[in-house]
């Protein structure tokens, strides 16, 4: 089952939420959607795309905090030691900011499109920004 449809630069996904590992953090993107923006490629955390949300304060904790997300998952980083952020990984990561590393909340799984994770991820680093787009299904 799919829940949101994800336009990233030229590519399409399809994503499930992960209510059971992170229910408050999904209930609150989920008032979010449509979510547009720009993702651009990490600077400290390896093989994965971001998206800074600044000081933004989501009224969110911690929920199943992760720092080593899997190709496909995507995560939200509460803020606090670093800014508000949605990772998402498209190889190994090991999500740090430059004051040590951090851990988000798994909310988002990739189902379809896994195979134009890694040409996201390729096409930001090399072209720079990409937008993006959470819609529901």
């Amino acid at each position: 089952m799919t829940d949101l449809r994800i336009t990233a630069g030229p590519f399409v996904f399809a994503a499930r939420f992960e209510r059971a590992l992170a229910p408050n953090t999904c209930a609150r993107f989920e008032t979010m959607l449509p979510y547009r923006e720009r993702i651009i490629h990490v600077r400290w955390s390896g093989e994965a795309c971001w998206i800074p949300m600044g000081a933004l304060d989501l009224g969110l904790g911690y929920e199943n905090a992760t720092s080593h997300p899997a190709p496909g998952q995507i995560i939200l980083y509460p803020g606090g030691v670093s800014e508000t952020e949605i990772l998402l990984a498209y190889g190994a990561v090991r999500f740090a900011s430059k004051a040590g590393q951090l851990a988000g909340n798994p909310f988002l799984t990739i189902v379809e499109g896994l195979d134009q994770l890694r040409p996201l991820g390729e096409l930001t680093l090399e072209r720079g920004a990409q937008p993006i787009l959470f819609e529901r299904r």
